[in-house]
């Protein structure tokens, strides 16, 4: 399996908006198996997306069940070419991103939402999550777009904060 290596900022990569993944086959699902690996390498990581390891597709993973806010979740998901259909609510939360080791920050996302996606075998799906689970899957869906959590705080003033220790 190849070794993937996080970009960090303030590398204009991650920046880009990612293209929607059109084939479903064994090189795609190698590369899932290689970003799940990564996710789950780093200290504390409930998700990753494509970009964030240099790969501009719609790719994304998030897996929150052994996080301690999460009262219920959907388990390890691969959500590919996903699309919020519905959002709910407004609540603020800390976040924070291996693309940005060093801080964490107060960001505004929807407390609950409805998403379609893509597995990794092409099969689509519907989901619905809320509290810490939508909020990670929010956060990762940002990525494909060029955004990370420091365009969303609350207040760069404020919210933003130096991370003491990586968990």
């Amino acid at each position: 399996m190849v070794e993937l290596d996080i970009l960090t900022y303030p590398d204009e990569r991650l920046k880009q908006i990612s293209e929607p993944v059109e084939r479903f086959d064994d090189e795609l699902r190698e590369f899932v198996a290689a970003l799940e690996a990564k996710m789950r390498a780093g200290p504390g990581g409930v998700g990753i997306a494509a970009p964030q390891v240099g790969r501009f597709q719609r790719i994304v993973i998030v897996d929150v069940s052994g996080h301690r806010k999460v009262r219920q979740s959907h388990g390890r998901l691969v959500l590919i070419n996903p699309e919020i259909t519905e959002w709910e609510g407004l609540e603020v939360g800390r976040e924070g991103c291996m693309s940005v080791p060093d801080y964490t920050g107060n960001v505004v996302r929807a407390e609950r939402i409805a998403l379609r996606a893509c597995d990794e075998h092409g099969q689509s799906h519907e989901y619905r999550f809320e509290g810490y689970e939508a909020r990670a899957v929010q956060h990762e869906i940002d990525h494909l777009d060029g955004l990370l959590f420091l365009d969303r705080l609350v207040s760069r003033r404020s919210d933003l904060f130096r991370r003491k220790v990586y968990r």
